[in-house]
């Protein structure tokens, strides 16, 4: 009897063989040549894996334990950022699954805190090295700020940055040290040092999404590559906030506190 013929699939990142009796079963498969079945299952982190989709290599232990690290500081940014907050109303309206994560996708992927501000920030750092010469950087990085595609509308503050902010936030404050002290990439490092000056400088606070930026540059990832990234690591935190206001009221939703200057209402008391 003839043996079975076993069909392959294969891209770059990916090579699949099919079982002998079902050419539509996948039998083994293989992520950059290493058997993801057979030898990374119970050996390799979740980190390990999601290196290897996006680079030609394995990661080394270093850069795992950074991308780690930015993963954690990623995973959850909380009901005050706007992603999140889509993912929870999605929830609260008992809308599918799919829908919650489309929710914080569609809001996490603009110019303000989101994918394409981290994608706008790592394209600057192509460019603009740290220097010891910190207004200048700050110059050159405020009038070269511009649009990464034509999709998104024009901006209206440096990427990396928090527009309407007072002062950098402590949860960015914290990150930013911790990922520096992890990492040995420049950017991170001379981020750390620096902040105060920079901050005076571009006369905004440092935002997360400029913290993800250069640990994404220091890690080698290109500015799509880390769009990408900074979608799907922000994912779990609206996943779970969706879960949370799915099962519970509208009458327990955290709404923000608003104290109104002009309140009608105070008025006429």
């Amino acid at each position: 009897m003839a043996e079975a013929r076993l069909e392959q699939v294969r891209t770059r990142i990916w090579r699949e063989e099919s079982e002998p009796a079902d050419r539509f079963a996948t039998r083994a498969a293989w992520c950059r040549g290493y058997d993801v079945y057979g030898d990374m299952l119970g050996r390799a982190r979740w980190v390990d894996m999601l290196w290897l989709l996006f680079r030609e290599e394995a990661a080394t232990d270093a850069q795992a334990r950074l991308l780690e690290a930015l993963a954690v500081a990623l995973a959850n940014a909380g009901p005050r950022d706007a992603a999140v907050h889509a993912a929870m109303c999605s929830g609260l309206g008992r809308s599918p699954a799919a829908a919650a994560l489309m929710a914080a996708l569609a809001v996490g992927a603009g110019r303000h805190g989101g994918a394409q501000e981290v994608a706008a920030a790592m394209s600057l750092w192509a460019d603009m090295p740290p220097t010891d010469d910190v207004p200048s950087w700050a110059a050159r990085w405020l009038s070269a700020a511009a649009p990464t595609s034509a999709i998104w509308s024009e901006t209206d503050h440096p990427p990396g940055f928090e527009p309407n902010g007072v002062v950098s936030a402590g949860i960015v404050r914290a990150a930013l040290q911790r990922l520096a002290e992890i990492g040995d990439g420049p950017r991170l490092r001379w981020l750390a040092e620096r902040r105060g000056d920079i901050e005076a400088a571009v006369k905004l606070p440092l935002a997360m999404s400029g913290v993800a930026a250069a640990a994404l540059c220091d890690l080698g990832f290109g500015p799509e590559q880390g769009e990408m990234l900074h979608l799907l690591l922000r994912l779990p935190g609206a996943a779970a906030h969706a879960l949370e206001q799915r099962a519970g009221s509208y009458k327990d939703f955290p709404f923000f506190a608003l104290d109104l200057q002009d309140d009608p209402l105070k008025e006429a008391a």
